[in-house]
């Protein structure tokens, strides 16, 4: 008799923790629809964002924050096994977290100093599939180990010298596509790549001075035209020197 009560309490245990499994996927399917309506009502087409229009209707991102908190590649791996649906998630994922960052901290003007930034990288806690971690970990130690450059003009920290933040989520059924699409934009705006050529010099953004290592295996930033001319019509010229562009850390609010 015992044995057909623990058994029973075993089939029981295992179809409670399916039915969560199931619960969990399709709350963050949900998510993704109120994470696309976030994106399609409070970003511009210039990628800048009204914050104080989120934050007086919070609803939609706050679903998001709350699927991603139980809904990911440690609580359910067998849903991302696919490359594409770990980098879609991944990069949604970064996003949204720091969009709600912001909401949190009340709208900052932004982090242009190296506390402010420590503040919101570092210090400010996320909870992402039951586990708490940071912007700068999450990053650094989950997201840059998966070798995926593009993912650099991809990931948005809500500030004005980030890459255009899109008015869709990105998807893992056309994601190498939709990172190709914003690698070409980052390179075709001043902001972040320009040409002074009675200096002879390139100047890029300071995302490929942080991260220069995942741009070329040599981590030289001699060596960085090698990998923009990928995404160039014209090769730059080999005899120019690679400078950095300052990088404007205030908030990427819209007029």
């Amino acid at each position: 008799m015992w044995l057909l009560c623990l058994d029973f309490g075993l089939s029981s245990a295992f179809a409670v923790a399916q039915s969560e499994t199931e619960n969990a996927a399709q709350q963050y399917q949900q998510a993704m629809q109120s994470w696309a309506n976030v994106l399609s009502t409070y970003v511009d087409e210039k990628g800048r964002i009204n914050f104080y229009g989120i934050k007086e209707n919070p609803k939609e991102l706050r679903s998001v924050v709350d699927a991603i908190e139980i809904y990911g590649p440690d609580s359910h791996p067998e849903d991302f096994k696919d490359a594409d649906v770990l980098m879609a998630y991944h990069i949604n994922t970064y996003n949204a977290l720091a969009m709600q960052g912001v909401i949190d901290r009340d709208i900052p003007k932004g982090f242009t100093s190296t506390i402010k930034r420590a503040s919101f990288f570092l210090l400010r806690k996320v909870t992402i599939a039951g586990k708490k971690t940071n912007l700068y970990h999450y990053e650094n130690k989950v997201i840059r180990p998966l070798d995926e450059p593009r993912s650099h003009f991809a990931l948005n920290c809500m500030v004005k010298d980030c890459p255009r933040l899109p008015q869709k989520p990105f998807t893992a059924e056309n994601l190498d596509a939709e990172l190709d699409v914003a690698a070409k934009e980052f390179f075709s705006k001043p902001v972040h790549f320009n040409i002074d050529h009675d200096k002879k010099r390139i100047n890029v953004s300071s995302i490929l001075k942080f991260y220069t290592e995942d741009f070329v295996e040599s981590g030289k930033k001699k060596d960085l035209p090698n990998y923009i001319n990928q995404y160039l019509s014209e090769k730059l010229p080999e005899d120019y020197k690679v400078s950095y562009i300052k990088y404007d850390w205030r908030i990427n609010q819209q007029p």
